[in-house]
């Protein structure tokens, strides 16, 4: 029993009083989070980590499907770029790229860097280790595929 300040006693057990927690409950639906992509270009195999942002759902999305094959020309001799085919949802934001950048440019197309540029884009993701990766990438078209386990 408890006496209140009023003069009242209620009666109260240790499950009353007692602070609940919300219980934790594991949605069986629930996915590990994705936060990186395989991208293959010229035979070879990088490792790209994911930012976090809507088009990059909308893109684990795609690569979960079927890996995402896209042709891709060089630009300016420091970038190249392939139409992704769809629309995505952008974010754009004044950028300066760096090699291994991966961004979307007008929602549908996919950019990958081994120079720099300065730009508005919505990133997507950026190459982990860079060995190789302008030899890959070669001085004209190629073909890239982007993946998710």
């Amino acid at each position: 029993m408890v006496e209140q300040d009023d003069g009242l006693e209620v009666s109260t057990s240790k499950e009353e009083t007692k602070t609940m927690e919300p219980a934790e409950t594991i949605d069986e639906n629930t996915e590990e989070e994705i936060t990186k992509m395989t991208v293959t270009v010229g035979g070879k195999t990088f490792l790209a980590t994911l930012e976090e942002n809507d088009a990059v759902t909308e893109f684990i999305q795609m690569m979960k499907e079927n890996p995402v094959t896209i042709d891709m020309s060089d630009y300016s001799g420091f970038e190249k770029v392939g139409s992704l085919g769809r629309n995505l949802t952008t974010s754009n934001e004044q950028t300066t790229t760096t090699a291994g950048d991966i961004v979307l440019y007008n929602g549908n197309q996919i950019v990958i860097f081994y120079g720099s540029n300065s730009w508005s884009y919505t990133r997507l993701g950026k190459i982990d280790d860079l060995s190789g990766w302008e030899a890959a990438l070669g001085s004209g078209d190629v073909s890239v595929t982007f993946s998710v386990n």
